[in-house]
């Protein structure tokens, strides 16, 4: 009965706008549930950035992230009819991503030393030292983040990177919202230390930590 008075909400705001792209995500769903596809393509338009990014992070492939995008935008339009209307959009698109996501660990049997990590490699002019530094602290915390578990690496990517709220993260894991707090900060703690660890080895492989 919930379901179909919120349903009913949304109809009769889809009803009173028109089809733009100030319409709120899950009147857009609400539109894609009910056979209008057009509406589908302002969605992609919306989370294809955002996706991408997700996935970059927990990989460090970007051909594969932008296979996965692909796939999610497939599998909303294929389970549309699963969405509930009234129910965050945005939790039910990360779900779908997750499940993708380890769908495309199962089938390629995906190995976490053969991670590519994105690197600024082709450089055509000199750029300002303190750009440089930065690109090579975001490389090695890019580096720190791909050494954790896959579990931690992706809740860090949730919370700091997508700015999922944790009530949201709490709705996607299935668990209290004070577990993905926990969970937060102990996956911060060990990026800490692996960015630590990566910092002291480039000093003492560059030239100026070997000079006597």
């Amino acid at each position: 009965m919930k379901d179909e008075k919120q349903a009913a909400k949304s109809a009769e705001r889809v009803q009173e706008q028109p089809m733009t792209n100030s319409l709120p995500d899950e009147d857009l769903m609400f539109h894609v549930r009910n056979g209008v596809g057009e509406s589908l393509g302002e969605l992609f338009s919306r989370y294809q950035d955002p996706l991408f990014s997700f996935y970059c992070r927990l990989t460090g492939d970007r051909s594969l992230s932008e296979d996965l995008v692909q796939d999610v935008f497939y599998r909303i339009l294929k389970y549309r009819q699963t969405y509930r209307p009234g129910t965050s959009f945005r939790t039910w698109m990360y779900q779908i991503a997750r499940n993708a996501r380890l769908d495309s660990i199962r089938k390629e049997h995906v190995q976490k030393d053969q991670m590519k990590v994105p690197l600024e490699s082709d450089i055509a002019a000199p750029i300002p030292t303190d750009r440089v530094q930065q690109e090579q602290e975001a490389a090695l915390l890019h580096r720190a983040l791909m050494q954790l578990p896959e579990e931690k690496r992706e809740i860090l990517v949730l919370s700091r990177f997508q700015e999922l709220k944790y009530d949201e993260i709490a709705q996607l894991l299935g668990c209290e919202v004070g577990t993905v707090k926990v969970r937060v900060f102990r996956a911060l703690k060990e990026l800490k230390t692996a960015f630590q660890q990566l910092e002291s080895q480039r000093v003492v492989k560059s030239p100026l930590g070997s000079q006597s």
